[in-house]
């Protein structure tokens, strides 16, 4: 996973919201959620801004800096500042050094896992806002295999990547598994994967 990938999914997300940019998004509420799609779309970019900072800081929290996107923006602008975002964590996953590490709540991150983050935020709340908006969103298969790999090893493999995404981010059901409740990336380096699900591990 690296800022190309991260740059594609960027691209496909803000074409779709900017083709429903002439709505309300202020009053339409996120089914499932406490947010409207303004709210929604604006949490995308505070994630990204938030990654940037987090994987230029290094491995212990950095919480002296607060970050916000105002929600009450254009929609227009919402989308702009999205690939913005976006546009700014490209730049800092493709220089940054391979060994390098950030600190995220889920653990130690490297570039990888960081742009892997950043797509899924991209895609899945996309992908709530066009619930939303009565427009399903579907982004590329190639796009939601990458993510899903990348932070879910313990995905099944030989189902629909789209679907098996959203449902390892707790969002939908996949036949023959249950549905995810506690659901947790793992934005470590692959290598560092104990093999299980941590959603399943016991509470500490």
């Amino acid at each position: 996973m690296d800022g190309t990938t991260l740059a594609r999914a960027a691209d496909e997300c803000g074409g779709f919201l900017r083709a429903a940019a002439d709505r309300e998004w202020a009053a339409i509420p996120v089914p499932g959620m406490d947010r409207n799609v303004a709210q929604v779309v604006a949490h995308i970019s505070e994630c990204l801004f938030w990654y940037s900072t987090d994987l230029v800081a290094g491995d212990r929290e950095l919480d002296t800096v607060e970050m916000s996107v105002r929600p009450g923006s254009e929609p227009a602008d919402l989308v702009a500042t999205l690939a913005t975002s976006a546009a700014l964590l490209t730049r800092v996953v493709d220089t940054t050094p391979p060994e390098a590490r950030g600190w995220h709540p889920h653990g130690l991150a490297d570039a990888s896992g960081f742009a892997a983050m950043a797509c899924d935020e991209l895609l899945v709340h996309t992908a709530d806002a066009g619930q939303a908006l009565g427009r399903a969103f579907t982004p590329s298969a190639d796009l939601a295999e990458a993510t899903l790999r990348r932070l879910f090893p313990w995905a099944p493999s030989g189902t629909d990547p789209w679907t098996t995404l959203l449902w390892a981010n707790g969002r939908a059901d996949l036949p023959g598994h249950e549905r995810q409740i506690g659901w947790r990336w793992h934005c470590a380096p692959l290598a560092e994967w104990d093999g299980t699900n941590p959603a399943h591990r016991p509470s500490t």
